[in-house]
C-alpha cells in the first residue's frame, strides 16, 4: 500500500475517534463522520476504501518518528 497524503481534516476526525475509543466513549456520530469522510476521500482519490481506512489508522495510531534534520 503506497503512502497516502491525507488531508488534515480527515486526520483530525480519525484522531477524535481514536481518542474516544481509548477513553471507552466512541459515539455513533463520530464513527459515522469518520466512515463518511473516509468513503468520500477514497472515492475522490480513486483509491480502495479499505486502503484509505487502514492507512489513516496507521498514520494516527502508529505515527512514524520524524527524521532528524542533519
Amino acid at each position: 500500500m503506497a503512502d497516502i497524503d491525507f488531508p488534515d481534516d480527515l486526520i483530525a476526525l480519525e484522531r477524535s475517534a481514536w481518542t474516544e475509543i481509548q477513553e471507552g466513549r466512541l459515539t455513533v456520530p463520530t464513527a459515522l463522520a469518520v466512515h463518511s469522510a473516509v468513503t468520500a476521500f477514497a472515492t475522490e482519490s480513486k483509491l480502495p476504501r479499505m486502503d484509505v481506512e487502514l492507512g489513516l489508522k496507521r498514520v494516527v495510531r502508529h505515527p512514524q518518528p520524524e527524521a532528524d534534520a542533519a
